[in-house]
């Protein structure tokens, strides 16, 4: 039967990048929580596999096997010894509603989004981790799609403390950033992880205390290739209530903690009226479904 979900962002909290191996691979150290903004992904039964994008922003996004989610449907199909079109179909869609390139999971997202939707469709266990790594380093964390965090090159997911109801204002100036070219970058790529043992945060304003006295080491190099990141996080930290703000992944998108709805909803008026280039939007922390309140 068709089914469809909403493919969350990924937020970075923190990114630490505390190593790099032999072979030019870095090593992090992140918290990593997810929000209830994103793309929505569809899947029906079908003859083969197909993929349709649409949304206000797909216009840039392959249809064909430069999409995640296909490479992740063949994934899936491949690692129970069938192969599409001649055992196993789907007709998937897409609506893009995140920008592309932003540091926030979008593509990550899409395709793990779609493998519990065709996990189901097909009757198929998902993914170890070992095979979701060969797809890309983000896909481990967003198959959980919750709270995590994520160490090793993403492999090493442990769950991460509860964290409390809190408000992100998402803010990007419509620049992609390539992933490699930020970590390419990076000036210095061993530096020192988070505490062994994450704190309880009882509200917003403590998780944003301790936010405050961690990093993403990936924002200096990112600031350096696109100064309008520096633009978007000082736009955010400027807005009333905003607790923190910080760049997201390897940019370009930027975020503010607020400690209610109203307050992120000011601040996302604010900044619509004053930078309408900008993609602007507020989100609150995703409940993955089936999950208590």
């Amino acid at each position: 039967m068709a089914a469809e979900a909403l493919a969350p962002a990924k937020i970075n909290l923190t990114l630490h990048v505390i190593g790099r191996r032999a072979d030019g691979y870095h090593l992090l150290d992140s918290l990593v929580a997810f929000v209830d903004l994103g793309d929505r992904v569809g899947v029906a039964p079908g003859d083969g596999l197909s993929l349709r994008v649409k949304g206000p922003r797909a216009a840039g996004v392959p249809a064909d096997d430069n999409n995640l989610m296909l490479r992740a449907a063949r994934l899936l199909a491949a690692g129970a010894g069938a192969e599409v079109g001649a055992d196993l179909g789907a007709a998937l869609t897409l609506e893009k509603c995140l920008p592309m390139a932003a540091g926030i999971g979008g593509g990550s997202s899409d395709a793990a989004a779609a493998l519990r939707l065709l996990s189901r469709l097909w009757g198929l266990p998902m993914p170890d981790t070992r095979a979701l790594m060969a797809l890309g380093a983000d896909l481990p964390v967003c198959a959980a799609a919750r709270p995590a965090r994520m160490r090793g090159l993403g492999e090493r997911l442990d769950p991460a403390p509860a964290l409390p109801p809190v408000w992100l204002v998402l803010a990007n100036p419509g620049m992609a950033l390539a992933t490699p070219a930020v970590f390419g970058a990076l000036s210095r790529p061993e530096n020192a992880p988070m505490p062994e043992t994450l704190p309880d945060f009882p509200d917003a304003v403590a998780l944003a205390a301790w936010l405050r006295a961690q990093r993403n080491d990936l924002e200096p190099a990112a600031t350096a290739i696109c100064p309008a990141v520096a633009q978007v996080s000082a736009a955010l930290a400027a807005q009333s209530g905003c607790l923190l703000a910080r760049m997201s992944g390897s940019g370009a998108t930027c975020f503010g903690v607020f400690a209610s709805p109203a307050t992120a909803q000011a601040a996302v008026a604010a900044l619509r009226a004053a930078r309408p280039d900008w993609w602007v939007e507020a989100a609150g922390l995703w409940q993955p479904a089936g999950d208590a309140a």
